[in-house]
Protein backbone atom coordinates (compact mmCIF):
# COMPACT_ATOMS: atom_id res chain seq x y z
CA UNK A 1 0.00 0.00 0.00
CA UNK A 2 1.52 4.17 -0.51
CA UNK A 3 1.57 7.17 1.23
CA UNK A 4 -0.49 9.46 0.26
CA UNK A 5 -1.59 5.84 -0.67
CA UNK A 6 0.51 3.12 2.00
CA UNK A 7 0.37 1.71 5.11
CA UNK A 8 3.36 2.62 6.07
CA UNK A 9 6.30 5.11 4.82
CA UNK A 10 9.98 6.05 5.94
CA UNK A 11 9.10 9.05 7.52
CA UNK A 12 4.93 10.48 8.38
CA UNK A 13 3.68 7.26 6.35
CA UNK A 14 0.59 7.45 7.69
CA UNK A 15 0.24 11.30 7.82
CA UNK A 16 0.03 10.72 3.68
CA UNK A 17 -2.22 7.58 3.24
CA UNK A 18 -2.67 4.22 3.51
CA UNK A 19 -0.42 1.24 1.62
CA UNK A 20 -3.33 0.83 -0.74
CA UNK A 21 -2.94 3.35 -2.57
CA UNK A 22 1.63 7.68 -1.37
CA UNK A 23 0.14 1.61 -20.78
CA UNK A 24 1.90 -0.73 -21.15
CA UNK A 25 5.46 -0.98 -20.62
CA UNK A 26 7.39 -1.71 -23.95
CA UNK A 27 9.04 -4.91 -24.15
CA UNK A 28 9.33 -7.70 -21.03
CA UNK A 29 7.72 -5.15 -18.95
CA UNK A 30 4.13 -5.12 -20.53
CA UNK A 31 3.56 -7.31 -17.36
CA UNK A 32 5.67 -5.40 -14.78
CA UNK A 33 4.31 -7.59 -11.41
CA UNK A 34 5.23 -10.54 -12.47
CA UNK A 35 8.46 -10.09 -13.96
CA UNK A 36 10.69 -11.26 -11.05
CA UNK A 37 14.41 -9.47 -10.76
CA UNK A 38 16.10 -12.64 -12.47
CA UNK A 39 19.26 -12.67 -15.16
CA UNK A 40 21.15 -14.87 -16.04
CA UNK A 41 23.05 -12.63 -18.69
CA UNK A 42 26.58 -10.61 -17.38
CA UNK A 43 25.45 -6.71 -17.71
CA UNK A 44 27.82 -4.18 -16.89
CA UNK A 45 27.47 -0.48 -15.72
CA UNK A 46 28.69 2.17 -18.47
CA UNK A 47 28.41 5.67 -17.34
CA UNK A 48 29.50 8.99 -18.89
CA UNK A 49 30.61 11.98 -17.33
CA UNK A 50 31.19 15.63 -18.36
CA UNK A 51 33.81 17.48 -16.15
CA UNK A 52 32.50 20.80 -15.06
CA UNK A 53 35.69 22.78 -16.51
CA UNK A 54 34.25 26.17 -16.15
CA UNK A 55 31.79 27.29 -13.58
CA UNK A 56 29.73 28.60 -16.06
CA UNK A 57 29.13 25.33 -18.54
CA UNK A 58 26.09 23.28 -18.28
CA UNK A 59 26.18 20.54 -15.33
CA UNK A 60 25.63 17.22 -16.73
CA UNK A 61 24.51 14.54 -14.25
CA UNK A 62 26.51 10.93 -14.93
CA UNK A 63 24.63 8.77 -16.91
CA UNK A 64 24.14 5.21 -16.68
CA UNK A 65 23.00 3.38 -19.58
CA UNK A 66 22.48 -0.20 -18.24
CA UNK A 67 21.81 -1.37 -14.46
CA UNK A 68 22.44 -4.97 -13.01
CA UNK A 69 21.85 -4.70 -9.28
CA UNK A 70 20.36 -7.36 -7.16
CA UNK A 71 19.92 -9.64 -10.44
CA UNK A 72 17.92 -7.30 -12.27
CA UNK A 73 19.00 -6.08 -15.95
CA UNK A 74 17.25 -3.13 -16.88
CA UNK A 75 18.14 -0.90 -19.61
CA UNK A 76 18.14 3.08 -18.40
CA UNK A 77 15.91 3.98 -22.31
CA UNK A 78 13.35 1.68 -20.25
CA UNK A 79 13.02 3.74 -17.68
CA UNK A 80 14.63 7.56 -18.45
CA UNK A 81 12.83 8.75 -21.51
CA UNK A 82 13.16 11.89 -23.80
CA UNK A 83 9.61 12.58 -23.31
CA UNK A 84 7.30 15.47 -21.97
CA UNK A 85 5.52 12.95 -19.18
CA UNK A 86 8.86 11.66 -18.18
CA UNK A 87 9.83 12.86 -14.86
CA UNK A 88 12.20 10.09 -13.58
CA UNK A 89 15.67 11.63 -13.20
CA UNK A 90 19.12 9.75 -14.01
CA UNK A 91 19.43 9.60 -10.00
CA UNK A 92 16.46 7.82 -9.47
CA UNK A 93 17.21 5.37 -12.34
CA UNK A 94 20.63 4.50 -10.55
CA UNK A 95 18.62 2.65 -7.10
CA UNK A 96 16.78 0.71 -9.84
CA UNK A 97 17.01 -3.03 -8.92
CA UNK A 98 19.66 -2.38 -5.47
CA UNK A 99 17.38 -3.85 -3.28
CA UNK A 100 18.49 -3.26 0.02
CA UNK A 101 15.55 -5.65 1.26
CA UNK A 102 17.33 -8.37 -0.14
CA UNK A 103 20.39 -8.13 1.68
CA UNK A 104 21.22 -10.08 5.05
CA UNK A 105 23.62 -8.20 6.85
CA UNK A 106 21.90 -4.67 5.97
CA UNK A 107 19.45 -3.53 8.79
CA UNK A 108 16.71 -3.18 6.39
CA UNK A 109 17.25 -6.51 5.06
CA UNK A 110 17.96 -7.94 8.59
CA UNK A 111 14.47 -6.14 10.12
CA UNK A 112 12.37 -7.88 6.94
CA UNK A 113 13.63 -10.93 7.87
CA UNK A 114 12.60 -10.77 11.85
CA UNK A 115 9.14 -10.18 10.28
CA UNK A 116 9.57 -13.11 8.10
CA UNK A 117 10.39 -15.12 11.50
CA UNK A 118 7.26 -14.10 12.96
CA UNK A 119 5.09 -15.35 10.42
CA UNK A 120 6.31 -18.27 9.75
CA UNK A 121 6.63 -19.25 13.27
CA UNK A 122 2.56 -18.21 13.88
CA UNK A 123 1.47 -19.04 10.70
CA UNK A 124 3.12 -22.65 9.59
CA UNK A 125 4.92 -20.86 6.91
CA UNK A 126 1.64 -20.51 4.92
CA UNK A 127 2.46 -16.88 3.91
CA UNK A 128 3.90 -16.77 0.56
CA UNK A 129 6.75 -14.26 0.10
CA UNK A 130 7.20 -12.12 -2.48
CA UNK A 131 10.39 -9.74 -3.10
CA UNK A 132 11.46 -9.59 -5.83
CA UNK A 133 8.42 -7.85 -8.26
CA UNK A 134 9.79 -5.47 -11.03
CA UNK A 135 8.77 -1.98 -9.20
CA UNK A 136 7.88 -0.90 -13.30
CA UNK A 137 4.25 -1.11 -13.43
CA UNK A 138 1.38 0.25 -15.12
CA UNK A 139 -1.30 3.07 -13.68
CA UNK A 140 -3.76 0.49 -13.34
CA UNK A 141 -1.87 -1.61 -11.46
CA UNK A 142 -0.61 1.50 -9.39
CA UNK A 143 -3.95 3.35 -8.80
CA UNK A 144 -6.59 2.23 -10.56
CA UNK A 145 -6.82 -1.60 -8.88
CA UNK A 146 -6.46 -0.32 -5.64
CA UNK A 147 -9.92 2.00 -5.78
CA UNK A 148 -7.35 5.30 -5.97
CA UNK A 149 -9.43 8.24 -7.33
CA UNK A 150 -8.94 9.81 -10.18
CA UNK A 151 -7.89 13.00 -8.53
CA UNK A 152 -6.01 12.04 -5.98
CA UNK A 153 -3.03 14.05 -4.86
CA UNK A 154 -1.17 10.82 -5.12
CA UNK A 155 -1.39 10.52 -9.24
CA UNK A 156 -0.18 13.73 -9.99
CA UNK A 157 3.46 14.80 -11.15
CA UNK A 158 4.63 15.86 -8.46
CA UNK A 159 4.30 13.27 -6.42
CA UNK A 160 5.19 10.33 -8.72
CA UNK A 161 7.83 8.97 -10.97
CA UNK A 162 6.32 8.83 -14.82
CA UNK A 163 7.88 6.82 -17.36
CA UNK A 164 5.23 7.37 -19.47
CA UNK A 165 1.52 8.60 -18.91
CA UNK A 166 0.47 4.67 -18.40
CA UNK A 167 3.42 3.22 -16.64
CA UNK A 168 5.32 4.54 -13.52
CA UNK A 169 7.71 3.47 -10.65
CA UNK A 170 5.43 1.50 -8.04
CA UNK A 171 4.64 4.02 -5.16
CA UNK A 172 3.62 1.13 -3.41
CA UNK A 173 4.10 -2.67 -2.80
CA UNK A 174 0.35 -2.63 -3.32
CA UNK A 175 1.11 -2.25 -6.92
CA UNK A 176 0.99 -5.80 -7.21
CA UNK A 177 -1.87 -6.96 -4.64
CA UNK A 178 -4.30 -7.25 -7.01
CA UNK A 179 -3.22 -9.23 -9.73
CA UNK A 180 -1.61 -11.68 -6.46
CA UNK A 181 -5.67 -11.89 -5.05
CA UNK A 182 -7.01 -12.90 -8.36
CA UNK A 183 -4.53 -15.44 -9.16
CA UNK A 184 -5.45 -17.13 -5.99
CA UNK A 185 -3.13 -16.64 -3.49
CA UNK A 186 -4.82 -15.78 0.29
CA UNK A 187 -1.81 -15.13 2.57
CA UNK A 188 0.88 -13.17 1.11
CA UNK A 189 3.71 -10.89 2.01
CA UNK A 190 5.03 -8.18 -0.40
CA UNK A 191 8.36 -6.38 0.14
CA UNK A 192 10.15 -4.13 -2.67
CA UNK A 193 11.41 -0.96 -2.73
CA UNK A 194 9.31 1.75 -4.09
CA UNK A 195 9.60 5.16 -5.40
CA UNK A 196 8.13 8.88 -4.30
CA UNK A 197 9.19 12.60 -5.28
CA UNK A 198 9.43 13.98 -1.71
CA UNK A 199 11.08 16.37 0.51
CA UNK A 200 14.21 16.48 1.78
CA UNK A 201 15.17 16.13 5.38
CA UNK A 202 16.60 12.90 7.49
CA UNK A 203 13.68 11.12 6.86
CA UNK A 204 12.50 11.10 3.79
CA UNK A 205 13.85 9.88 0.61
CA UNK A 206 12.70 9.17 -2.92
CA UNK A 207 13.06 5.50 -2.76
CA UNK A 208 12.12 3.47 0.36
CA UNK A 209 11.10 0.14 1.35
CA UNK A 210 7.73 -0.77 1.90
CA UNK A 211 5.89 -4.40 3.28
CA UNK A 212 2.43 -5.77 3.16
CA UNK A 213 0.95 -8.48 4.43
CA UNK A 214 -2.96 -9.54 2.97
CA UNK A 215 -4.57 -13.02 4.54
CA UNK A 216 -7.90 -13.56 2.86
CA UNK A 217 -10.64 -15.46 5.32
CA UNK A 218 -13.68 -17.82 3.48
CA UNK A 219 -17.02 -17.73 5.19
CA UNK A 220 -16.18 -21.21 6.84
CA UNK A 221 -13.38 -19.58 8.81
CA UNK A 222 -16.11 -17.35 10.91
CA UNK A 223 -19.39 -18.86 10.78
CA UNK A 224 -19.14 -20.64 13.93
CA UNK A 225 -17.70 -17.44 15.73
CA UNK A 226 -21.26 -16.19 16.20
CA UNK A 227 -19.46 -12.94 14.47
CA UNK A 228 -20.02 -11.34 11.07
CA UNK A 229 -16.90 -11.30 8.97
CA UNK A 230 -15.72 -8.05 9.49
CA UNK A 231 -16.13 -8.01 13.31
CA UNK A 232 -13.55 -11.32 13.02
CA UNK A 233 -11.59 -10.47 10.31
CA UNK A 234 -10.80 -7.05 12.63
CA UNK A 235 -10.36 -8.96 15.36
CA UNK A 236 -7.88 -11.13 13.82
CA UNK A 237 -5.65 -8.77 12.00
CA UNK A 238 -5.34 -6.92 15.55
CA UNK A 239 -4.16 -9.79 17.01
CA UNK A 240 -1.65 -10.80 14.26
CA UNK A 241 -0.31 -7.39 14.39
CA UNK A 242 0.07 -6.98 18.29
CA UNK A 243 2.35 -10.51 17.80
CA UNK A 244 4.27 -8.13 15.49
CA UNK A 245 4.95 -5.54 17.37
CA UNK A 246 6.01 -7.20 20.42
CA UNK A 247 8.36 -9.88 18.68
CA UNK A 248 10.39 -6.63 16.97
CA UNK A 249 9.97 -4.37 19.65
CA UNK A 250 9.39 -6.62 23.37
CA UNK A 251 6.66 -5.70 25.84
CA UNK A 252 5.58 -2.76 24.81
CA UNK A 253 2.41 -0.42 25.81
CA UNK A 254 0.34 -0.35 22.67
CA UNK A 255 -2.79 1.05 21.29
CA UNK A 256 -5.15 0.76 18.05
CA UNK A 257 -6.09 3.88 16.40
CA UNK A 258 -8.93 4.20 14.50
CA UNK A 259 -8.78 6.28 11.38
CA UNK A 260 -10.24 6.39 7.61
CA UNK A 261 -8.62 4.96 4.47
CA UNK A 262 -10.57 5.11 1.65
CA UNK A 263 -9.45 1.55 0.85
CA UNK A 264 -9.92 -0.47 3.98
CA UNK A 265 -13.15 -0.67 6.47
CA UNK A 266 -12.69 -0.28 9.28
CA UNK A 267 -9.14 1.20 9.78
CA UNK A 268 -6.88 1.48 12.40
CA UNK A 269 -3.39 2.73 13.39
CA UNK A 270 -1.07 0.65 15.61
CA UNK A 271 0.74 3.02 17.90
CA UNK A 272 3.49 1.75 20.49
CA UNK A 273 4.82 3.53 23.54
CA UNK A 274 8.59 3.50 22.76
CA UNK A 275 11.96 5.23 24.17
CA UNK A 276 9.52 7.46 26.22
CA UNK A 277 7.26 8.26 23.41
CA UNK A 278 4.18 7.12 20.72
CA UNK A 279 5.30 6.17 18.22
CA UNK A 280 3.19 5.15 14.48
CA UNK A 281 3.90 1.68 13.95
CA UNK A 282 2.11 1.07 10.96
CA UNK A 283 -1.39 1.19 9.18
CA UNK A 284 -3.97 -1.46 8.42
CA UNK A 285 -7.58 -2.54 8.00
CA UNK A 286 -10.78 -5.22 6.96
CA UNK A 287 -9.92 -4.54 2.93
CA UNK A 288 -12.77 -2.78 0.90
CA UNK A 289 -15.17 -5.55 -0.54
CA UNK A 290 -14.70 -3.75 -3.82
CA UNK A 291 -11.24 -5.31 -4.25
CA UNK A 292 -12.24 -8.26 -3.36
CA UNK A 293 -14.90 -8.65 -5.22
CA UNK A 294 -13.07 -7.84 -8.03
CA UNK A 295 -10.81 -10.80 -7.57
CA UNK A 296 -13.81 -12.96 -7.73
CA UNK A 297 -13.92 -13.86 -4.33
CA UNK A 298 -16.97 -11.38 -2.89
CA UNK A 299 -17.89 -13.89 -0.59
CA UNK A 300 -14.48 -13.65 1.63
CA UNK A 301 -13.29 -10.94 3.01
CA UNK A 302 -9.36 -9.67 3.59
CA UNK A 303 -7.48 -7.75 6.31
CA UNK A 304 -4.14 -5.94 4.97
CA UNK A 305 -2.00 -4.34 6.88
CA UNK A 306 1.77 -1.73 5.51
CA UNK A 307 4.42 -0.43 6.96
CA UNK A 308 7.57 1.34 5.58
CA UNK A 309 10.60 -0.39 6.40
CA UNK A 310 13.38 2.65 6.90
CA UNK A 311 10.98 4.24 9.22
CA UNK A 312 10.95 0.91 11.90
CA UNK A 313 14.68 0.42 11.28
CA UNK A 314 15.66 3.66 11.97
CA UNK A 315 14.05 3.09 15.39
CA UNK A 316 15.23 -0.37 16.28
CA UNK A 317 19.19 0.76 15.28
CA UNK A 318 19.11 4.38 16.43
CA UNK A 319 19.92 5.08 12.94
CA UNK A 320 19.78 8.79 12.38
CA UNK A 321 19.58 10.24 8.54
CA UNK A 322 18.23 7.99 5.92
CA UNK A 323 20.61 9.05 3.39
CA UNK A 324 22.62 5.76 5.59
CA UNK A 325 20.94 3.09 4.36
CA UNK A 326 22.19 3.69 1.40
CA UNK A 327 26.16 4.16 2.34
CA UNK A 328 28.40 1.55 1.06
CA UNK A 329 30.90 2.88 3.73
CA UNK A 330 32.23 0.05 6.03
CA UNK A 331 32.39 1.63 9.09
CA UNK A 332 28.31 1.73 8.47
CA UNK A 333 28.15 -1.89 6.74
CA UNK A 334 30.27 -3.59 9.44
CA UNK A 335 28.05 -2.96 12.31
CA UNK A 336 25.21 -4.82 11.32
CA UNK A 337 24.86 -8.66 11.39
CA UNK A 338 22.97 -11.16 9.74
CA UNK A 339 20.09 -12.27 12.36
CA UNK A 340 21.04 -9.51 14.82
CA UNK A 341 17.95 -7.45 15.06
CA UNK A 342 18.04 -4.05 17.23
CA UNK A 343 22.19 -3.45 17.39
CA UNK A 344 22.43 0.29 17.82
CA UNK A 345 24.25 2.31 15.41
CA UNK A 346 27.28 3.87 16.54
CA UNK A 347 28.37 6.84 14.22
CA UNK A 348 31.40 6.86 12.92
CA UNK A 349 31.89 10.74 12.43
CA UNK A 350 29.72 14.24 12.63
CA UNK A 351 30.96 16.37 9.94
CA UNK A 352 29.74 19.71 9.99
CA UNK A 353 26.98 20.67 7.85
CA UNK A 354 27.43 23.45 5.49
CA UNK A 355 24.33 25.88 5.28
CA UNK A 356 23.58 28.08 1.96
CA UNK A 357 20.17 29.93 1.69
CA UNK A 358 18.44 30.79 -1.74
CA UNK A 359 15.54 32.94 -2.66
CA UNK A 360 13.76 33.46 -5.80
CA UNK A 361 10.56 34.68 -6.65
CA UNK A 362 8.01 31.78 -7.28
CA UNK A 363 5.76 31.24 -10.46
CA UNK A 364 2.10 29.10 -10.34
CA UNK A 365 3.60 25.69 -11.22
CA UNK A 366 6.59 25.74 -8.43
CA UNK A 367 6.26 23.40 -6.19
CA UNK A 368 8.92 22.31 -3.43
CA UNK A 369 8.93 18.79 -4.67
CA UNK A 370 10.41 19.41 -8.04
CA UNK A 371 12.92 21.99 -6.28
CA UNK A 372 14.17 18.71 -4.01
CA UNK A 373 14.23 16.96 -7.22
CA UNK A 374 16.61 19.61 -9.05
CA UNK A 375 18.75 19.91 -5.99
CA UNK A 376 19.07 16.03 -5.55
CA UNK A 377 19.50 15.85 -9.13
CA UNK A 378 22.82 18.05 -8.96
CA UNK A 379 24.05 17.47 -5.05
CA UNK A 380 22.43 14.00 -4.60
CA UNK A 381 23.16 12.17 -1.12
CA UNK A 382 25.71 15.57 -0.06
CA UNK A 383 22.42 17.57 0.52
CA UNK A 384 21.30 17.24 3.75
CA UNK A 385 17.85 18.92 3.91
CA UNK A 386 15.81 21.88 2.36
CA UNK A 387 13.68 24.08 4.57
CA UNK A 388 11.66 26.99 3.68
CA UNK A 389 12.52 29.67 6.25
CA UNK A 390 10.70 32.85 5.11
CA UNK A 391 8.43 33.58 2.20
CA UNK A 392 6.11 36.75 2.06
CA UNK A 393 4.16 38.46 -1.03
CA UNK A 394 4.68 41.97 -1.89
CA UNK A 395 2.33 44.77 -2.98
CA UNK A 396 2.32 43.75 -6.62
CA UNK A 397 1.02 40.27 -5.97
CA UNK A 398 4.36 38.39 -6.45
CA UNK A 399 5.42 35.48 -3.95
CA UNK A 400 8.93 35.62 -2.75
CA UNK A 401 10.59 31.41 -0.93
CA UNK A 402 13.89 31.25 0.84
CA UNK A 403 15.47 27.97 1.22
CA UNK A 404 17.99 26.88 3.65
CA UNK A 405 19.82 23.97 2.09
CA UNK A 406 22.01 22.21 4.47
CA UNK A 407 24.71 20.18 2.90
CA UNK A 408 26.55 17.51 4.76
CA UNK A 409 28.75 14.31 3.91
CA UNK A 410 28.06 11.50 5.90
CA UNK A 411 31.82 10.74 5.14
CA UNK A 412 33.92 12.95 4.57
CA UNK A 413 34.22 17.05 5.28
CA UNK A 414 33.32 18.96 2.20
CA UNK A 415 35.74 21.57 0.72
CA UNK A 416 34.74 24.97 0.76
CA UNK A 417 35.22 24.82 -3.26
CA UNK A 418 33.14 21.86 -3.04
CA UNK A 419 29.52 23.16 -1.60
CA UNK A 420 30.10 26.68 -3.63
CA UNK A 421 30.20 24.72 -6.99
CA UNK A 422 27.24 23.04 -6.01
CA UNK A 423 25.37 25.43 -4.76
CA UNK A 424 26.27 27.40 -8.04
CA UNK A 425 24.72 24.87 -10.20
CA UNK A 426 21.65 24.81 -7.88
CA UNK A 427 20.58 28.18 -8.81
CA UNK A 428 21.84 27.58 -12.22
CA UNK A 429 19.57 24.55 -12.42
CA UNK A 430 16.60 25.59 -10.33
CA UNK A 431 16.24 28.93 -12.56
CA UNK A 432 16.42 27.62 -15.87
CA UNK A 433 14.20 23.87 -14.94
CA UNK A 434 11.64 25.80 -12.68
CA UNK A 435 11.42 29.15 -14.20
CA UNK A 436 12.19 31.25 -11.35
CA UNK A 437 13.20 34.25 -10.54
CA UNK A 438 16.20 34.41 -8.57
CA UNK A 439 16.80 37.38 -5.60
Amino acid sequence: MVEPIVFGQSGNSFSRALMFVHSNVRTSFTRAFSLPYSSSAAASISSVSSPVKDRRQKWRQPIASLLERGGVQITREEIVRDEPTNNVPDTIFTKVGLQLHRRSQHPIGILKNAIYEYFDSSYGNKFKKFEDLCPIVSVKQNFDDVLVPDDHVSRSYNDTYYIDPQTVLRCHTSAHQAELLSSGYKQFLVTGDVYRRDSIDSTHYPVFHQMEGVRVFSPSDWESSGKDGTTYVAEDLKKCLEGLAQHLFGTVEMRWIDTYFPFTNPSFELEIFFQEKWLEVLGCGVTEQEIIRRSGNEENVAWAFGLGLERLAMVLFDIPDIRLFWSDDERFTSQFKEGQLGVKFKPFSKFPPCYKDMSFWINESFTENNLCEVIRGIAGDLVEEVCLIDNFTNKKGMTSHCYRIAYRSMERSLTDDEINDLQWKVREQVESKLKVVLR
